[in-house]
């Protein structure tokens, strides 16, 4: 079992679990990893995501270039998976929040898989990078149209045209990563986060990030109009009643999801 896919309460962790490949993304992982993507898209149980690679040397370091997929590269373009490396660098159908856990390296598609997620808690010894120009390749799966809409244009320019790597700390400075923390302390950042996740209205934090997905093209005046299926479900529910509820009566809210 190259990724691991473990469910606590509202919490799914997913782990890309090839450690002796600093976590290297193959065509078995890859297809397990979209097949865990769309498990959890379909259960409405599921309020958070954790992503992480195994061990503490790597998130990812993307493709496995070991592994091969015998294809060109202008094959592999045109074949192009629409959710992206990974099966969420460009995902736009999962309207559960993301968090990414990096832990090491993310370089190359493994960056691209943090790109796709919806907040980045580092460990202080993690590193980013797109290197694919070194090895003749380009960051075909989110790397070359995603980084430039999250950090600056030429930041982003200048990772990939000399497949340079950035610091968590600098990636922080940047605004691509949420928070920066020493290594032993990871763990408790992220679950931190995802207890603040938790304490939301799991239809209000769903159609936040279907807006936030799905209207960065657009206007702030067309974006506000824009009309998604969570967003409606968000207003319609007794939720948002409940809330306010709760806030009246001083008293944590208690989420139907409906």
């Amino acid at each position: 079992m190259t990724v691991r896919l473990e469910v606590d309460g509202h919490v799914a962790r997913v782990t890309i679990d090839r450690p002796e490949r600093m976590n290297a993304v193959d065509a078995d992982t890859e297809a397990a990893l979209e097949a865990i993507w769309q498990k959890i898209g379909s259960d409405d149980a599921l309020r958070c995501v954790v992503l992480t690679g195994a061990g503490d040397r790597a998130f990812s370091a993307g493709a496995d270039l070991k592994s091969g997929s015998g294809l060109s590269g202008l094959e592999y373009w045109a074949r192009q998976n629409p959710n992206g490396f990974g099966g969420i660098s460009l995902r736009e159908s999962l309207n559960v929040p993301v968090i990414a856990r990096v832990n090491g390296l993310a370089l190359g598609g493994g960056m691209e898989m943090v790109l796709g997620c919806d907040i980045v808690i580092a460990a202080d010894t993690a590193r980013f990078g797109l290197p694919e120009a070194k090895v003749g390749r380009l960051p075909l799966d989110g790397g070359m149209v995603a980084l430039q809409r999250l950090v600056p244009r030429n930041i982003a320019a200048g990772l990939m045209l000399t497949g340079r790597m950035m610091s968590a700390t600098e990636a922080a400075a940047y605004g691509l990563v949420n928070a920066v923390v020493p290594a032993e302390r990871l763990d408790a950042e992220v679950d931190a986060w995802a207890a603040d996740i938790l304490a939301c209205a799991p239809l209000s934090t769903k159609a936040i990030k279907a807006t936030v997905r799905k209207t960065a093209h657009l206007s702030p005046r067309e974006a506000r109009s824009f009309q998604t299926p969570e967003l409606i479900a968000a207003l319609l529910s007794e939720d948002q009643d409940e809330g306010v509820l709760a806030f009246r009566e001083k008293r944590a809210p208690v989420w139907q999801g409906k």
